[in-house]
């Protein structure tokens, strides 16, 4: 049997009745890595013989072990106690947390073997993860293109079968975009549902953390662990409904509305076809689909990469040097100091968000701005309040395009934004939205994107796993059809 083929779901069955052992498992996971990893690249850190450990632990008492010995990669922008967290960067190329963020504790606490921290672009800001300083991660469907970022080292991990699944974070897509660019499940819950606590902040009103997963109810079973109040995150809340995992059903008296700023001349036709027979089978399995409109889509991309830089560049401040991270050494004095860690420190596209945003911010220009830019969330939020009064759940394609090439876009960072034009507006609103394959372009991965109202993740989840059913996408990258 290919372990690696596996949900999570499906593993902890074959557990529960002894069929399988967690050592197993997490050895199938850890061969993988050390079979793929050279060329995927998708781990910063490979904690193998804490995983060993963990799992030869799996089914010990105390606490909730309902993941006990789920094979997990933790996106390292995630705060880990004694293991490095690097956000991807030279600033804090050496940085050891004393602590956990609360998402992680809280799958450790339910017994899952933690494979080690996953590549990203430099703190949270890309969409190809080619902007970490340790070097680009590889799409597993074609090692010659990206794989979407900036949670591209965790979608590449589970799409390679390097992990089970995975913990991303998603600023203005980036859970979503990875993973329909490497053919797997991404999940962004609303806005305050799952805790930041120990999440280093990119965009603190837009950052929030969710799963990649193999499939809808994998995402479901993690989510079950991850949403609930944090007395240590002030913006967390207890999530109104309990996270169920859908059931086998068809669409029946959901009615669904098709984005049309989000589904026309701006998406690839491959893309754009896969996308409408997904909308089919939609029709065909009970759904009933119409033509929905979010009329300042088209301002979503300049007003986020207006709020976004401009919270970076409050966030970022505190990387100078001296509490903690990189410090330029020689310098004659503090504001020489200051210059020279953050010169060596940020790279490219760091520097430039960090300057977007205190330009944005500025004296003389933030009415003009960051005020501007505010006021156009505020009628991207009330866009979706009218569109969810008519229409239960909206959908788009996740990404315009395909995976494109490693390099493709690294020196234009205006066409490298725009990948993000499907999968910001959510983020502008805080609510929901579940990212699924649903087939493939030239051989790669396409996505279709589900939204819905703030914490409506179950009507998601179930609308989202009953099309995973009738689509019927169950292609494998090539790392993992290569162990059948």
């Amino acid at each position: 049997m290919n372990l690696l083929r596996l949900t999570a779901m499906e593993a902890l069955e074959m557990m529960g009745r002894d069929e399988l052992s967690a050592g197993d498992l997490t050895g199938a996971f850890l061969d993988q890595i050390d079979r793929h990893e050279g060329d995927v690249a998708a781990y910063l850190y490979v904690n193998e013989a804490g995983a060993r450990e963990q799992a030869a632990a799996a089914g010990g008492r105390g606490g909730d072990r309902s993941l006990n010995g789920i094979p997990t990669a933790i996106k390292d922008v995630l705060c880990t106690e004694g293991m490095r967290t690097t956000c991807g960067s030279r600033m804090l190329e050496g940085f050891v947390p004393v602590y956990t963020a609360t998402c992680v504790s809280r799958l450790a606490e339910a017994g899952v073997v933690n494979l080690g921290k996953t590549n990203m672009d430099e703190f949270a800001m890309g969409s190809s993860t080619e902007n970490s300083a340790f070097g680009p991660t590889r799409n597993p469907w074609d090692l010659d293109r990206v794989p979407g970022g900036s949670s591209g080292g965790s979608a590449a991990a589970v799409a390679a079968g390097e992990a089970m699944w995975a913990l991303g974070s998603d600023t203005g897509g980036s859970i979503r975009q990875p993973a329909s660019f490497c053919g797997i499940v991404g999940f962004k819950p609303t806005y305050g549902s799952v805790s930041r606590y120990g999440l280093v902040a990119f965009a603190s009103s837009f950052d929030q953390v969710g799963p990649l997963t193999r499939s809808v109810r994998d995402a479901a079973l993690m989510l079950q662990h991850l949403v609930g109040k944090d007395p240590r995150d002030s913006t967390s809340v207890a999530h109104p409904e309990e996270i169920v995992i859908p059931r086998d059903q068809d669409l029946s008296g959901l009615k669904i509305g098709i984005i049309s700023e989000l589904s026309g001349g701006g998406i690839d036709a491959g893309v754009r076809e896969v996308f409408q027979q997904a909308v089919r089978t939609m029709a065909e399995a009970g759904a009933e689909m119409e033509t929905a409109s979010i009329p300042h889509a088209e301002y979503c991309i300049p007003a986020y990469y207006i709020l976004a830089p401009a919270e970076a560049s409050a966030n970022l401040a505190r990387y100078d040097g001296v509490r903690f991270g990189l410090r330029a050494q020689g310098a004659r004095d503090v504001i020489e100091m200051y210059e020279e860690t953050r010169s060596l420190g940020f790279g490219d596209e760091v520097k430039r968000r960090i300057m977007l945003g205190t330009y944005a911010l500025s004296s003389g220009y933030y009415d003009a701005y960051y005020g501007q830019a505010q006021k156009v969330r505020t009628l991207v939020v009330n866009d979706f309040d009218a569109a969810f009064r008519e229409f239960d759940l909206l959908v788009s394609p996740t990404t315009p395009t395909t995976a494109f090439g490693l390099g493709e876009r690294v020196d234009d960072p205006l066409t490298m934004y725009m990948s993000d034009i499907c999968t910001v507006p959510a983020n502008l609103a805080g609510l929901p939205a579940i990212s699924i394959p649903v087939g493939l372009d030239g051989g790669m991965p396409v996505g279709m994107q589900f939204m819905g109202p703030a914490f409506s993740a179950n009507r998601l989840l179930q609308a989202a796993h009953s099309t995973e059913a009738a689509v019927a996408f169950d292609r494998v990258s090539p790392l993992i059809e290569e162990q059948d």
